[in-house]
């Protein structure tokens, strides 16, 4: 059985750039290309989305408060890769769960904060 491997990015408006990569267990042998168009058909515009919404970890360049002009709150989709390495979604999820979730995010909207913040604020559900 493969897992799904997500990589996603944090880009800047200046084009700098950090990568990030979630595992996510795979027991309904989902194939990346799926899980890919589930995930594209659900993220904003550009592959665009608020990590934090749907529980994988801000791949930010800056720390909570010290974020500059160039900075914002999205993160955007680099791959979807069928794995063997071992699942590191720190809730255990499966990549159809993780889909579901996408899904119901996308549907109550993507939201959006401000970086410059530094109030500890959480997405409730």
């Amino acid at each position: 059985m493969n897992n799904i491997k997500l990589t996603y990015l944090y880009r800047d408006a200046g084009n700098y750039k950090k990568w990030a990569n979630v595992v996510f267990s795979n027991p309904g042998g989902v194939t990346a290309e799926a899980a890919k168009r589930a995930l594209i058909g659900a993220f904003l515009q550009d592959g665009l989305f608020v990590a934090r919404q749907i529980r994988i970890p801000e791949a930010f360049l800056f720390d909570r408060g010290e974020a500059n002009s160039d900075d914002h709150c999205f993160n955007e989709l680099d791959s979807v890769e069928a794995t063997a390495e071992v699942a590191t979604d720190t809730y255990s999820r499966s990549i159809s769960q993780l889909i579901a979730e996408v899904k119901r995010e996308a549907k109550r909207g993507w939201l959006a904060f401000d970086p410059h913040d530094n109030s500890d604020q959480q997405i409730s559900d």
